[in-house]
């Protein structure tokens, strides 16, 4: 599973170093969109987390939505474990069901900061770009045409998340999850 997404993560590196973003994004944001999805087999979340054990994982687009369609046909008939992949949009979080995973994606910075602020405590993995401030539990980097990522593993803990030991070792820059008492 790691070499698979290591693999995974240096192909979409040469993607973007080959193709490089032009300037609407589309290629940047197809593999922040592939990262998106392949991030969840490495989260574990509570049972509490879903309403029955094989409801759907929800990822939620909150905002803007950079994505598009590609998203949707990526993750058409994807399974994590029990959990068939579906993708959701809003333009606020009241407009949103109860999602897994959810890409912050709000121009207003307060907005940005209270939206990603709405899912503390609750396990909910929050995706956000690296100019957003809080970033979530991961931010998307773009450094050297490269997409990667850097991960807050207190911030999932407190979330009641595990991001798997594969997943972490494959971040940019990793914040720690404070030593138990």
């Amino acid at each position: 599973m790691k070499r698979r997404l290591a693999v995974l993560f240096a192909a979409t590196a040469i993607t973007l170093s080959m193709g490089g973003a032009r300037a609407d994004g589309s290629v940047e944001y197809a593999v922040k969109g592939t990262f998106l999805y392949k991030f969840l087999p490495f989260v574990q979340w509570p049972a509490s987390a879903f309403a029955a054990p094989n409801s759907p994982i929800t990822i939620c687009i909150l905002g803007r939505d950079p994505f598009g369609s590609a998203l949707d046909k990526a993750v058409a008939d994807q399974v994590v474990e029990t959990h068939l992949v579906v993708v959701k949009r809003g333009a606020t979080l009241s407009d949103l069901p109860a999602c897994q995973a959810v890409f912050v994606s709000l121009a207003n910075p307060e907005a940005q900061a209270d939206a990603v602020h709405a899912f503390d405590g609750k396990p909910v993995l929050t995706v956000t770009d690296s100019t957003a401030s809080p970033a979530g539990v991961i931010g998307f980097v773009v450094e050297q045409n490269h997409v990667r990522f850097d991960i807050d593993d207190a911030l999932a803990a407190r979330d009641g998340l595990t991001i798997s030991s594969k997943l972490l070792t494959l971040a940019r820059k990793v914040t720690p999850r404070k030593a138990g008492p």
